[in-house]
């Protein structure tokens, strides 16, 4: 499976400082974007902490026999602990908390995708965009019980509440999933900087539209702020050649 990949990071228009943090592994390996919260520092230490902490746990134990669905639970569940660890060594950063979302392509397994709180995996397959990953969030499971509409839950003022974190005690919701890739599909890993101000028809305008990934991705920072741009923007992009 040959894949091309692109990634940017951007503060966006209201905010000074940027608490996202991406990681693109150089030889196609595995995939990140982390949305940190907390305040300045402690928004920023945390999506750190949980992007380096994914990243050096997939390296080191890259050959296990494990599964790629344990190999990347527990590299989530290291990075939550990590974070915990840190909130107690800097009492200061006690609130600070990241979402996750990781891709994990290893060559004689099917891929898998695991996620934490609000950040999002998409797949563009052909003439449709489907968002693969379920926000852990209040307004994701009202509107899966039918309480309120998708565009009632755009403006909602509980629409950014998570019902889960990277950097809780309590943590109980790493979701993690096979992948379903073939050739010419595109992967979208994002915060929710992106999708806060881009509905998912605009976004797969963007991305099927764009003559290389890089433009893509820039495309859609740029959409995102001509929209408002109110949090920081990140996205990573992948595409499968073959």
């Amino acid at each position: 499976m040959k894949l091309d990949s692109t990634g940017c990071t951007d503060p966006g228009l209201i905010r000074a400082y940027n608490q996202d943090s991406y990681y693109i592994d150089p030889t196609g390996r595995f995939f990140i974007v982390a949305d940190g919260m907390g305040g300045h520092a402690g928004g920023e230490e945390a999506s750190r902490i949980a992007t380096q902490e994914i990243r050096f746990y997939l390296e080191n134990n890259w050959q296990s026999s494990e599964s790629s669905s344990k190999l990347l639970e527990q590299a989530l569940s290291t990075a939550n602990q990590a974070i915990i660890q840190d909130q107690q060594n800097h009492p200061e950063r006690a609130d600070m908390g990241t979402t996750a979302v990781v891709v994990v392509i290893r060559p004689s397994e099917s891929p898998v995708c695991g996620h934490v709180g609000d950040s999002r995996l998409y797949r563009l397959r052909e003439s449709q965009l489907q968002q693969i990953t379920e926000d852990h969030t209040w307004i994701a499971k009202a509107m899966k019980m039918g309480d309120i509409s998708a565009d009632e839950a755009r403006i909602h003022p509980y629409r950014h509440v998570l019902s889960s974190c990277l950097g809780r005690e309590d943590l109980n919701q790493i979701e993690v999933q096979l992948l379903d890739l073939e050739s010419g599909d595109r992967l979208l890993l994002c915060s929710d900087g992106l999708t806060e101000e881009l509905v998912n028809q605009e976004i797969f305008g963007y991305v099927k539209d764009a003559p290389s990934l890089e433009k893509a991705a820039h495309a859609l920072i740029e959409a995102a702020k001509e929209q408002g741009g109110h949090d920081n923007i990140t996205v990573v992009l992948v595409s499968v050649e073959s």
